[in-house]
């Protein structure tokens, strides 16, 4: 079974590194990116993915903000971890 991640961070290097150590890992791939945790709920709406990773800190809307919104919006409670 394949994990389907999406990476959120303000900083394309950040992703960019991220995605090419999920990239090496045969059983993750990169379902998608997002760069502001605004682009988040659309981006869960329209992949799916497994596994979130988000940065907390972000200049628009921040990664627990974000997190809220998924959580509000989500037609299942999706689990989480802290």
């Amino acid at each position: 079974m394949t994990v389907r991640v999406l990476l959120v961070d303000d900083e394309r290097l950040i992703r960019a590194g991220l995605a090419a150590i999920i990239g090496a890992e045969p059983d993750l791939e990169v379902a998608g990116e997002a760069a502001d945790g605004a682009e988040v709920p659309g981006q869960v709406a329209r992949l799916r993915p497994d596994v979130i990773l988000m940065d907390v800190r972000m200049p628009k809307l921040d990664g627990i903000q974000a997190t809220r919104r998924i959580l509000a919006t989500a037609p299942s409670r999706p689990r989480s971890s802290w």
